[in-house]
C-alpha cells in the first residue's frame, strides 16, 4: 500500500509545476481516506450544514445570493493538522477585493462540530500536507469558508461577484459540497498576465482544485436555474492559507 507521503508527490508536483491541481471527488477520496478510515464519517453532517449558512451581509452589489460561515485557524511550519483561533474578522484589501475589501467582514462563526468534524479536519490535513511539502518552512494563517450561491426567481448567482481575482493569500483549496438545479459555474484560471490556463466546472462533491494564488487569478462564471420553478444552489468549501 502506498504511504501519504507517496499519494500527495504527484499532487505537489502538479501544483508547483502548473500553479494549480485539479482533483476529481474519486482522487480526493482517496487522499483523505488514506490511513484515516473514518475521514469521512460525519459526511451528512457536514453536508447538512450548508443549510444553516448565514446571509452575506457584506454585499456591496447589493446581492442577495450569498450566505457563508467562517472560521480561522492557523499551523505551524511542517504540521499536517490547524488549530482553531479565537473568531476574527474577515479582511481584504480593495486591491484583491474592490466590490467588498477595505472592511473588516464580520461572519458568523462554523460551527465547532463541523469545524472539528472528521471531514473537515480531513480537507484541512490534506491542504497542510500538500501546502506544506511546497513551503516547509512557513507557519500558517488559515482561513476556512462555508458558501452558498443561490439562483432564484430567474436570477443568477455570482460565486465571484468581484470578478477574475486573487484573494492575497499563498495558496487556496476549493472543494465543491453539493450543486442542485444549475447551470454555468465554471472555474476560470488565468496567468497573472490574465492568460487563460484552464476552465472546469466543480460538479460532484469533493471535486477539488488546489490553488497556487501568487501566481494563479481565478474566477467562476455565474450560475442560473436549471429549472426555473426551483431554487439552485452551489455549495462550496474554500480554504486559504497565508503566511503568519
Amino acid at each position: 500500500m502506498l504511504n501519504d507521503d507517496a499519494l500527495l508527490e504527484p499532487v505537489c508536483q502538479r501544483l508547483a509545476c502548473q500553479d494549480f491541481c485539479l482533483l476529481p471527488a474519486d482522487r480526493t477520496r482517496q487522499l483523505l481516506l488514506q490511513g484515516n478510515a473514518s475521514a469521512l464519517d460525519d459526511w451528512e453532517a457536514f453536508h447538512d450544514s450548508w443549510n444553516h449558512l448565514q446571509l452575506d451581509k457584506f454585499m456591496a452589489d447589493g446581492g442577495r445570493y450569498r450566505k457563508r460561515l467562517h472560521a480561522t485557524l492557523s499551523a505551524q511550519p511542517g504540521a499536517r493538522h490547524a488549530r482553531a483561533e479565537p473568531h476574527q474578522p474577515h479582511y481584504q484589501s480593495r486591491f484583491y477585493n474592490p466590490l467588498n475589501g477595505g472592511v473588516p467582514r464580520h461572519y458568523e462563526p462554523i460551527r465547532n462540530e463541523i469545524l472539528l468534524g472528521h471531514t473537515m479536519q480531513s480537507v484541512l490535513k490534506l491542504a497542510c500536507s500538500v501546502f506544506g511539502k511546497l513551503s516547509p518552512y512557513t507557519p500558517w494563517h488559515i482561513e476556512a469558508h462555508q458558501y452558498r450561491i443561490e439562483a432564484r426567481n430567474r436570477l443568477s448567482g455570482k460565486p465571484t461577484p468581484e470578478g477574475i481575482h486573487r484573494d492575497g493569500m499563498q495558496f487556496l483549496l476549493i472543494m465543491m459540497v453539493g450543486r442542485h438545479n444549475l447551470v454555468n459555474g465554471a472555474t476560470e484560471l488565468y496567468n497573472l498576465e490574465h492568460e487563460p490556463l484552464a476552465e472546469f466546472t466543480l460538479t460532484d462533491p469533493l471535486d477539488l482544485v488546489l490553488i497556487n494564488d501568487e501566481r494563479v487569478l481565478h474566477g467562476v462564471t455565474p450560475v442560473a436555474q436549471l429549472d426555473p420553478s426551483r431554487d439552485g444552489i452551489r455549495d462550496v468549501l474554500l480554504l486559504s492559507f497565508r503566511r503568519r
